[in-house]
């Protein structure tokens, strides 16, 4: 059996629900038997070694853990949990990946290691990265994990020339969708999406169970969000960001109808959207999907500001000169300074593809 995978599984069960901290698996392991198996729980209670250490009980003691993110070793809400596996008796560990958060950082590794307790490193760190993805952009530089998502024609539309736009995706796309936004921090779109669309930028998953509901952010420089727009009235949070100079009394209004409005620095008579990050990660938010229209996500591109783009194409030709593109903005002015996506995965939801991909040249390094 491969207990990495499984410990990787484990972890794959926690995303949505254990923001700001890395959703992490792990088992347990004596005499080729799983004895123990832990995720992490929401913040505040335990990580995932302390809920396979307790499974296993005594049955720990000499046993091999396989765990998908290095212990923590740092005093926070819990005790570290590189103590906890010492005191078990833990004869062996199997990291997949190290801490990117500098009080972790390959320390825990060594405390681990001094204890006399042998580590190996290594085993499915691509799968195991991928989950933490999120966490090392929060952690390192304070700001979250930008994920610019579009569902768009062959020919790159988001919307007909008279603005119509539902649907252009399938249903099996919508799902996904759903279940991505149940698994992120906070969703974000300007205000002219949100007047042409009247979304309700909720998690809606089909399973029928509850899930993570994500903070809503719109992105509205003169706060022209209408008070009876779908979003505002969804649970649990809508979030508005303004400049100065917006009306006073549209966001008296605003604020009327129970919504947070956060007034921001401008930058050409717009939000500052780098302003708005730092914000957003003050809050503990370490992953935002960036939903639309056109203008965020061109002024996201401009600023070298995306992380990951997922890219839902459905098998339909929209045309019009007219028609609204997926990204607008600035753009390059050559291929040369185009950017391009690394480490792409390609999906097939019924007739529609999403592409999944990572910028060459990520907002972390601009930071």
């Amino acid at each position: 059996m491969d207990y990495m995978a499984q410990a990787i599984a484990l972890a794959k069960l926690s995303i949505g629900a254990t923001s700001p901290n890395p959703a992490v698996g792990a088992v347990i392991v004596k005499d080729k038997s799983v004895v123990g198996e832990g995720r992490t729980q929401p913040p505040g209670s335990w990580h995932a070694e302390m809920m396979a250490l307790q499974q296993a009980g005594e049955l720990a003691r000499g046993a091999t853990v396989y765990v998908s993110l290095e212990p923590c070793r740092h005093y926070g809400r819990t005790p570290p949990c590189t103590h906890a596996l010492i005191s078990a008796g833990i004869a062996e560990i199997h990291i997949a990946t190290v801490d990117p958060n500098p009080l972790v950082a390959g320390a825990g590794i060594k405390e681990l290691e001094s204890a006399g307790i042998r580590v190996v490193q290594g085993d499915m760190e691509e799968q195991a990265k991928e989950l933490i993805e999120s966490h090392a952009k929060f952690i390192t530089t304070g700001t979250p994990l930008v994920i610019a998502k579009f569902a768009v024609s062959l020919d790159g539309k988001i919307a007909t020339h008279t603005g119509h736009s539902n649907w252009i995706t399938g249903n099996e796309a919508r799902e996904h969708l759903h279940t991505i936004r149940s698994q992120v921090d906070a969703i974000m779109v300007g205000v002219n999406t949100l007047i042409a669309d009247n979304p309700q930028l909720t998690a809606r998953p089909g399973s029928g169970y509850p899930v993570n509901q994500p903070l809503r952010v719109i992105v509205d420089s003169r706060a022209r969000t209408p008070a009876a727009a779908l979003a505002l009235k969804q649970p649990p949070r809508t979030l508005i960001a303004v400049t100065e100079s917006a009306d006073h009394q549209a966001v008296a209004a605003l604020k009327r109808a129970g919504v947070e409005v956060a007034v921001m620095p401008s930058q050409g008579g717009r939000v500052d959207l780098l302003a708005l990050m730092h914000e957003l990660g003050s809050r503990n938010i370490t992953s935002l999907l960036v939903e639309g229209g056109g203008e965020i996500h061109g002024s996201l591109f401009d600023r070298g500001m995306v992380d990951k783009v997922m890219a839902y194409i459905a098998p339909v030709i929209i045309g019009g000169e007219d028609a609204v593109s997926a990204v607008a903005g600035r753009g390059v002015s050559s291929m040369d300074a185009a950017y391009r996506l690394s480490r792409v995965k390609v999906q097939r939801l019924g007739e529609d593809i999403l592409v999944v991909g990572y910028v060459d040249h990520p907002a972390i390094s601009r930071l």
